[in-house]
């Protein structure tokens, strides 16, 4: 019998501290892709390798009377033309909605089926209607422009709420309307009662428009078709392999194991790259056909036109109170604009996301929501970074704000009066869910101090003596993150001495390499240095629900969790075995298995090495190995309070930021360095549409915005430096107490930044303005207030 003692245990304590949850490890992968080193999609090439160009509609909306593809076959390169017709007979799936989404009525919402390339009419600009393949990009290119679409325009419609009135044009024959979806929450009778009790009514009408997603790579794919296996792989950006498979293998109506998804870096995503899309189905169709591998890749001015957007709402929002300024309810009214086709979750942001959202930190007793989702002449609509708690978060707050000074109620106070306090909780809010911790006003609370608001007169005074107005605002916000669902987390103890985490989140920006590390590094005192991931390989992640919703450290830190318990129960078998001890007897701490009440311990490491070379007995495991998946990780509730405050040029009506701050509760925080890079990032998102991201569409449906020329993103001097701040609440909802963080910043900043803007021109009387609040839209409302006040 061989004793092991612990000559690094110490070393390995301190290792673990280092390294452990609440560090702020720098991220593994920022070397390889601060230096340029990363491998993305399009830095990929097959043997043999060909390249597709999707031949895209030039209208809005038309009927096809023709497609002529003689002249594109017989160019130079190419491989093969295809359209709609061709694309019918291989009976692929359509695309459709994978949401159960029901009607106010109770039946089920009304599916468009998008077929991969359209074979009847043309529904928005940048429809695809057919598809080439050559030898080179080029020749594919070429080959495109020659083929000939025959298409008879028809009247188009962009604003949702005309294209849901009587005798706007029909983009489908079985959807009335065009309202694929007549969205209802709540009890109408209670909400009327309320409303008709109250001491005050605040009512705006709210734009919240629509942003383009522009992630810095666009969608590139890579197809190719075994015929031994009769077996599909694409290589393509996703935010998570497992799931994409499933929905592609329903598609191409193949069992899911004749279906490989790949995915390499992702260049961001924020939910656009979380479906599957026509040219998948296309280039998979020609890898098969021709025996070869099919690469698309899109370019920036295509993606304004293919790619998913968000946003886009036009909501009536209507608050009650009560004398006092307590809240008695809150309701929406109005349309989503799901763009021409429903694919993937659509219309769940701009419908069931937003009432989910909306009672926010506040004990506002009844909620309605009644949104219905409208199909538009215009790009297709998806999730968008908060995926419908912006949009909740936007509309409460513009409310409170707005009631305040309609009832000559300071802000702040109103929203004392009304937080959620923490003896209160676990809270059953009106949106039908249960918020498990939190301490609104501690938060908010913090954000007044950290963000000095008291002494806000002087600065705004300052400002005046240099001709500027000065705004500030207080906004807070909750989101329900993390829609419940399991997770895998399979750990493999290789042969080389590292460890590896197998799991169906995906990383697309977030560094999952490093916290998930850090959460098995804790758990089973593996050397963070010796973990690596998998996450990439549907071949390889058996289950998974993929990145999104802000969901990836909650479910995943349970899967890790859960398998590191069975990791540990194994381990001690094998310890107990090889120490020649009692199972019960064996401990495990910092990575090492030891018999109670003695120096006799064994490394992990050490452990799993000896469990492969050792012949051991049948009734001990030969491994430590775990391949485990969670069952449903309930929702968590992030919550904070952000405060922003602006200069305008009232000259100019230019809008600066000069302060901001975010005081958040994200529960126990892995790493507190990427968690503030998410909000930082979440932020500037919202600064973009807050202040300058449009998409736009002219009257027979020409999008206006369709490049960088005429679309403004943020830059770095917009973005101003911010002031962070923690004021955790653990979530009790799960083992490590995490809550989601990656979508918080868009939901806090938006609301934040449009009411310091209305702040600093309430002087002139006015009251809102809709986003982006652009220079012109500034200075036009100036110029109206003053003419009105003259008048």
């Amino acid at each position: 019998m061989q004793d092991y003692t612990p000559p690094a245990s110490l070393e390995n304590a301190i290792a673990l501290q280092k390294f452990g949850v609440g560090q702020p490890v720098r991220r593994k992968e920022d070397d390889t892709l601060v230096r340029g080193k990363g491998k993305y999609t399009d830095d990929f090439s097959l043997t043999g390798q060909t390249y597709a160009w999707i031949v895209r509609s030039s209208h809005a909306h038309g009927i096809i009377r023709g497609i002529d593809t003689q002249a594109a076959k017989t160019m130079p390169g190419v491989l093969g033309v295809w359209t709609g017709t061709d694309l019918a007979a291989a009976n692929y799936g359509p695309f459709t909605c994978g949401l159960p989404l029901k009607n106010r009525d109770g039946s089920p919402l009304l599916q468009t089926n998008r077929p991969a390339l359209v074979t009847d009419k043309v529904r928005y600009v940048g429809d695809p209607v057919a598809f080439v393949v050559a030898e080179t990009l080029a020749q594919a290119r070429d080959a495109a422009e020659a083929v000939e679409l025959d298409i008879e325009p028809l009247p188009a419609v962009t604003n949702a709420e005309e294209a849901a009135k009587p005798g706007a044009p029909q983009l489908y024959d079985h959807i009335p309307n065009n309202v694929a979806l007549d969205y209802h929450y709540g009890d109408a009778a209670k909400i009327d009662a309320a409303f008709a009790s109250a001491a005050h009514v605040t009512k705006l009408d709210i734009v919240n428009t629509r942003v383009a997603v522009v992630s810095m790579e666009p969608r590139v794919a890579i197809g190719a078709y075994d015929k031994t296996s009769e077996r599909y792989t694409i290589q393509v950006p996703t935010q998570g392999v497992s799931g994409n498979r499933a929905t592609l293998a329903k598609i191409l109506n193949v069992p899911a194991e004749k279906v490989r998804i790949l995915t390499a870096n992702v260049g961001g995503s924020f939910g656009m790259k979380n479906i599957s899309y026509p040219e998948y189905t296309c280039i998979l169709h020609a890898a098969k056909a021709l025996g070869r591998p099919v690469k698309w890749t899109d370019e920036r001015s295509t993606s304004f036109l293919s790619d998913s957007q968000g946003r886009a709402q036009i909501i009536h929002a209507e608050l009650a109170l009560d004398s006092e300024g307590k809240f008695l309810a809150v309701r929406l009214n109005g349309y989503g604009n799901l763009g021409a086709y429903i694919s993937g979750v659509s219309p769940g942001p701009l419908s069931l996301n937003t009432g989910k959202n909306l009672a926010s930190v506040y004990r506002t007793p009844l909620l309605s929501v009644d949104i219905k989702t409208v199909l538009t002449n215009t790009t297709l609509m998806g999730a968008y970074r908060g995926a419908g708690r912006p949009e909740a978060n936007y509309f409460m707050e513009r409310l409170i704000d707005r009631a305040a000074d309609e009832m000559g109620i300071n802000r702040l106070t109103l929203r004392k009066r009304n937080f959620i306090k923490p003896a209160q909780l676990p809270f059953a809010a009106a949106s039908g869910v249960t918020y498990d911790s939190g301490d609104f006003q501690g938060v908010f609370d913090k954000a007044l101090e950290i963000s000095d608001h008291a002494n806000f007169a002087k600065r705004k005074k300052e400002s005046r003596k240099n001709g500027k107005l000065r705004g500030i605002a207080v906004g807070s916000y909750l989101e329900v993150t993390a829609p419940p669902s399991g997770e895998l987390g399979k750990i493999t103890f290789e042969p080389d001495g590292s460890v590896k985490l197998t799991t169906g989140t995906l990383d697309y920006g977030q560094g999952h390499a490093t916290p998930f590390a850090q959460v098995l590094s804790a758990q089973l005192g593996v050397p963070f240095d010796k973990i690596t991931l998998e996450q990439n390989d549907s071949d390889l992640v058996r289950f998974g629900n993929g990145t999104g919703g802000s969901r990836s450290i909650t479910a995943t830190g349970k899967a890790i969790v859960e398998s590191s318990a069975l990791v540990i129960a194994k381990g001690k078998q094998a310890a107990a075995h090889m120490m020649e001890a009692a199972e019960g007897d064996i401990e495990f701490a910092n990575g090492r298995f030891t018999i109670a009440g003695t120096d006799r311990s064994i490394d992990i490491m050490e452990l799993s090495r000896r469990m492969r070379e050792d012949k051991l007995p049948e009734d001990v495991p030969s491994s430590l190995d775990v391949d485990h998946n969670t069952t449903d990780t309930p929702s968590t509730f992030p919550n904070g309070c952000h405060v922003a405050e602006v200069e305008i040029d009232p000259e100019t009506g230019v809008v600066r930021i000069v302060r901001y701050t975010g005081v958040n509760d994200f529960g126990t925080i892995v790493n507190p360095m990427i968690v503030a890079g998410q909000l930082h990032g979440g932020v500037a998102q919202g600064i973009g549409q807050a202040l300058m991201e449009e998409v736009s569409y002219d009257s027979s449906g020409q999008p206006i915005t369709g490049s960088f020329m005429d679309y403004a993103m943020p830059r770095a001097e917009d973005v101003p430096v911010m002031a962070v701040g923690d004021h955790p609440s653990p979530a009790k909802s799960n083992p490590l107490g995490t809550k989601g963080c990656g979508e918080a910043g868009c939901a806090g900043s938006l609301v934040c930044i449009v009411n310091a803007v209305v702040d600093a021109l309430s002087e002139y009387g006015i009251t809102h303005l809709d986003m982006p609040l652009t220079p012109e839209r500034v200075w036009r409302a100036i110029q109206d207030a003053k003419k009105a006040k003259a008048a």
